[in-house]
């Protein structure tokens, strides 16, 4: 009896701990990339602008092509939103909250399976005959303990997937003007 009181006391002890490093970690997460790519800003701007564009470059829609998707609101800019279904690429919802016409999409994230919601922008900045599209997203844990372990390894889950969607982007468009 006195081994299962032990090993009570034991995994009390472990979840005290990670509970407690976990409010010691931070509530906030960035990840950003960027590409150079030769092509002219309206061409970058028409693909990033329009949510049914981003099925011919986003790395998570060529994941699951079998993703079901909704769209509502203007076809591109500010009040354009689409939300998914997809049993590989869990469910969520973006929606564009602000759009400059050939310089940046601002966008609000929401992925409720995993209870996050992030911001986000990806921003052109045009330099010669070509320009440098950076993607960038950020979001708070909030005082969870236990959602704040996700934020040291965010940059490595979801920074992968920016540079494929850049690195398709990139291919598209310099085939479009090439």
């Amino acid at each position: 009896m006195k081994w299962l009181l032990r090993a009570i006391g034991a995994v009390v002890l472990v979840a005290l701990f990670l509970l407690g490093v976990g409010l010691l970690l931070p509530a906030r997460f960035h990840v950003e990339r960027s590409v150079e790519i030769a092509a002219p800003a309206p061409q970058v701007y028409a693909l990033i602008a329009s949510p049914k564009e981003w099925r011919r470059w986003s790395a998570w829609d060529q994941r699951d092509p079998q993703m079901a998707i909704a769209y509502s609101g203007p076809p591109s800019g500010a009040g354009a939103r689409w939300s998914w279904r997809s049993r590989t690429e869990g469910n969520g919802s973006m929606e564009f909250t602000d759009a400059v016409a050939d310089q940046r999409v601002s966008y609000a994230l929401l992925l409720p399976d995993v209870g996050l919601r992030s911001r986000g922008d990806l921003t052109i900045d045009a330099s010669g005959a070509g320009v440098r599209l950076s993607w960038t997203n950020e979001g708070e844990f909030g005082p969870n303990p236990a959602a704040r372990w996700l934020g040291p390894f965010m940059d490595r889950m979801v920074g992968p997937d920016f540079e494929a969607g850049l690195r398709n982007l990139k291919a598209l468009l310099e085939r479009q003007s090439g």
